[in-house]
Formats: C-alpha cells, structure tokens, sequence
C-alpha cells in the first residue's frame, strides 16, 4: 500500500498543473510589469500620492490614505496587494470549491470505496494537493517579486515584504478550506458558487474600510488581516483576525470529514 499512499494526491496536482501555472504566471506577471513601471511612476509620485489621498471613500477603500506611494513598499502593498488578493483569493475558491464535488461528476470509481477510512484519506489527500499547490504558487511570486525589487534597484523592506505575503497566503488558505468545506456538500459544479463567495469577501472588507458602522465586518472577511495598509504602517499582522480566520478554515474543514464521509456518493 505504500506506494498508493499519495495516489490520490498526485492525481490532484497532475490535474491541476496546467491551471496551477497559468495563474501562478500571470499573477508574478502582473506583478512584474507594476514594479517595472515604478520607476517611471515614481518621478510624478508626488502628485499621485496627493490625488489619491483627496478622493474620499475611494481612498479609504482601498488604505490609500494610509500608504506612501512614493516609497517602493507603500507602492507594492498597493498595486501588488490587490493582485495577490484579488488573483490568489480567487484561484483558491476554484481549487477549493470543486475538489468534493467533482467526483460524482467524473463517477471516479477509485473515490467511491465505502470504507470510511479510505473517504477520510481521500478528503486528507485533496486538502494537501490545495494547500500543496498554493503555498508553491505563493513561493514562486515570492521570488519573481523579489527579484523585480533588484531589478529596478530598489530597496525591499524584508519584514514588509514576508508579512504581506505571509498574509496573502493565509487568506487563500482560508478561502480555499471553506470553499473546500462547501465542496463536500454540493453535487454539481461550484465555480461560481467559489468565485462569488471570493468576491463578496473581497467587498466586505471595501465597505468595511469606508464606513465606521461596518467595522464588525473585519471579523468575517479574510481580507481585513491582509490589509496592506496595515500590515505595511504597523509592521505586523492582526493576529486575532489571523487566528480567527484559521479557527474559519478549520471548522470547514472538519465540516468538509464529516459530510463526505457519511455522504451517498452517486455512483
């Protein structure tokens, strides 16, 4: 048995490498061609960072009231946060939201064992493959960013730069796991489903940021402890939103056992 011990999680990340690249490529991508436009931006800085700081809630929103885009990080939390955010959340609903579902789908045969054993090993695989396959894409954007820093020869703030993308990657994680959670109770495709529960977190966390009497909100949306302006004027993450994000991602996941493990797999 030892040798079809990871069986089901190689066939995960087999049948996802194509996508896990694409997004992996165009989310360094798009980080990439911000930081080569720094520079450039940079000379007129000065005038951007007084714009944005006068457009009232659409400042606020997005924390432009409390970055510097003048200096190399305030400018990468910004730009950079909202790719890594609005990319990573939404890669990891769709790695999350179809890994339960799809097998009655596909009628894979292999999945439909009743021994509740091998269900729990099943579910245990397919989490790995997504956490697997989002810390790798996390690692490889890591290191294209970083690399953009010395390329246009700017300085990278190390503390900044780690925590940032140590929040980007917990918030995927978490999304992921709770859309891995709704996978286990849905019998037919969830991409939308994954996306829109990716989206609406993404809003709550605007509205949040703009108005005072929406500031519970930070206790639901994963974005609230990813905040760029956050973590980049505090040097440090919320760690109370962190935890209770990862309490979120937990009580999925055990959600996720104990419906698939009991469920009537269509055969």
């Amino acid at each position: 048995g030892g040798r079809h011990l990871m069986t089901i999680f190689l066939h995960e990340i087999r049948q996802n490498r194509l996508s896990l690249l694409i997004w992996t490529l165009a989310i360094a991508l798009l980080l990439l061609i911000c930081m080569i436009m720094f520079p450039e931006m940079n000379t007129g800085m000065g005038d951007v960072t007084n714009m944005f700081a006068n457009m009232g809630s659409f400042t606020q929103a997005f924390g432009m009231d409390r970055l510097n885009f003048g200096d190399v990080m305030g400018f990468y939390a910004l730009e950079c946060g909202n790719i890594l955010s609005i990319g990573g959340g939404f890669f990891a609903a769709l790695l999350g939201i179809n890994v339960l579902a799809k097998e009655e789908k596909e009628r894979t045969a292999e999945f439909l064992l009743t021994h509740p054993l091998r269900r729990r090993t099943v579910i245990f695989q397919k989490l790995l493959s997504i956490l697997f396959e989002l810390v790798l894409m996390n690692l490889v954007v890591m290191a294209i960013s970083a690399a953009s820093f010395a390329l246009i020869g700017e300085e990278l703030a190390v503390r900044e730069f780690l925590l940032l993308h140590g929040a980007y990657t917990i918030l995927q994680i978490e999304i992921a796991c709770i859309c891995f959670g709704i996978s286990a109770f849905i019998r037919r495709n969830g991409i939308g489903a994954g996306i829109g529960l990716a989206a609406l977190f993404y809003f709550l966390n605007i509205f949040k940021n703009i108005s005072d009497q929406a500031e519970f909100l930070k206790y639901i949306t994963p974005f609230a402890y990813a905040e760029a302006a956050d973590i980049i004027s505090d040097r440090a993450i919320d760690i109370r939103l962190l935890i209770l994000g990862l309490i979120y991602a937990a009580i999925s996941i055990a959600a996720a056992f104990l419906k698939y493990t009991k469920k009537d797999i269509a055969a």
